[in-house]
């Protein structure tokens, strides 16, 4: 659906916003939406999901259980996604009884398919790692190699570093497909939005480091200005082709001999943008909700030089609230603590984040400052 389409069938005043996933992502939605004067109502099939408190109503479902979604846009005014889980060709239907996605059916199409992602972003001469269709040509490539489930991988979740073809021949099948393996000199992402009227917003560029696969810190912001302007028109250039409305995150490398990567696209509120809560002008969730209501976007602006951000992964299995470790974090002095509410720990999983404000003057001096404060809440946490 084209944005001409979408402005003509956008009611006067979004009133009910429509989510299918009911994780963090749509939980911290919450303070966006109440600023706002929206109601979000949530597809999701777990009364246990972080965002069921929240909800102004909840359908409970599969996240790709179609119906379930024509049941939601009876009770909404738009639809937004939390999540790439859902079964696009089972709702393509609904656009036809104007029922307004944001982002579209037609934005999503060639994304949630990550060896498609990867092609769309080829054809559109945005830079990518190489990567191939899994077939009988893998003997000839060159180890290690990274292994990728097409659909459905996240958190680490899905991926897999092969350093010997054994390996690669035991775990392949076409599901996956590979991917050239990138000596990366860092890992950095952006977030960036884009509204019903084109306009475009970029957030700062940060660095992600990660571990397993899975994000453990998010330093901001990325100080390599030679680079900075180069990937925020990757990012504008991308939304712009698609047409996008609403939030993406955007995941690259940066190579030894400083060359930018796109690694993957999620077409929605990203984890590497979790700062902007307590570090922005305007949250990447607000932004998000603003963009899928019709309104215009926010300042994306720091409130301080810098900051960072550490998520707390779960390092063990059972059910713990981990009251005391969450108040010794608190303490830190600009930290803040969030909580998702997740009633079950279990090893990487997301079940908060901490973020602490820097307002060093010294880039080098500030980022210092970061590495250790991401080393005190890392020792609070998993020790």
């Amino acid at each position: 659906m084209k944005n001409t389409e979408i402005s003509q069938n956008q009611p006067s005043k979004i009133e009910k916003v429509g989510v299918i996933g009911g994780g963090q992502l749509a939980w911290m939605m919450a303070d966006a939406a109440k600023k706002l004067g929206v109601d979000l109502i949530i597809q999701t099939p777990h009364k246990d999901d972080p965002a069921v408190s929240i909800a102004k109503d909840i359908i409970f479902a599969e996240i790709d259980d179609a119906q379930a979604t024509t049941k939601l846009a009876n009770s909404c005014d738009v639809i937004t996604f939390e999540n790439e889980f859902i079964n696009i060709d089972e709702l393509s239907h609904l656009p036809e009884n104007n029922v307004i996605f944001r982002p579209s059916l037609s934005v999503l199409k060639p994304l949630l398919d990550k060896y498609e992602q990867l092609c769309y972003l080829r054809d559109l001469g945005l830079p990518v790692p190489n990567f191939w269709e899994w077939g009988k040509e893998i003997e000839s490539l060159s180890l290690p190699l990274v292994l990728k489930a097409r659909r459905h991988g996240y958190d680490g979740q899905g991926t897999f570093i092969i350093k010997d073809i054994e390996s690669l021949k035991s775990k392949g099948n076409s599901e996956i497909f590979i991917q050239e393996f990138i000596p990366f000199d860092r890992e950095i992402a952006v977030i960036a939005a884009r509204g019903v009227t084109g306009e475009v917003k970029v957030y700062s560029v940060v660095e992600t480091q990660q571990e397993n696969q899975v994000c453990r810190r998010v330093f901001v912001p990325d100080e390599n200005l030679e680079l900075v302007e180069k990937i925020q028109a990757i990012a504008q250039s991308l939304l712009n082709s698609l047409e996008v409305v609403g939030v993406f995150g955007i995941e690259m490398f940066i190579t030894k001999d400083q060359k930018v990567l796109i690694n993957e696209i999620a077409p929605r509120t990203h984890n590497s943008g979790h700062y902007t809560l307590d570090g922005c002008e305007t949250s990447q969730f607000e932004q998000h909700l603003r963009a899928v209501c019709g309104l215009p976007l926010g300042s994306t602006t720091l409130k301080t030089r810098g900051a960072v951000m550490v998520n707390l992964l779960g390092y063990e299995f059972g059910e713990n609230h981990y009251l005391t470790k969450r108040q010794q974090l608190a303490n830190i002095p600009n930290a803040s603590v969030w909580w998702y509410g997740k009633t079950e720990s279990r090893p990487g999983r997301k079940l908060g984040h901490v973020t602490v404000l820097l307002d060093e003057e010294n880039f080098e001096t500030m980022r210092w400052q970061g590495e250790a404060i991401a080393n005190q809440i890392e020792n609070i946490w998993y020790n």
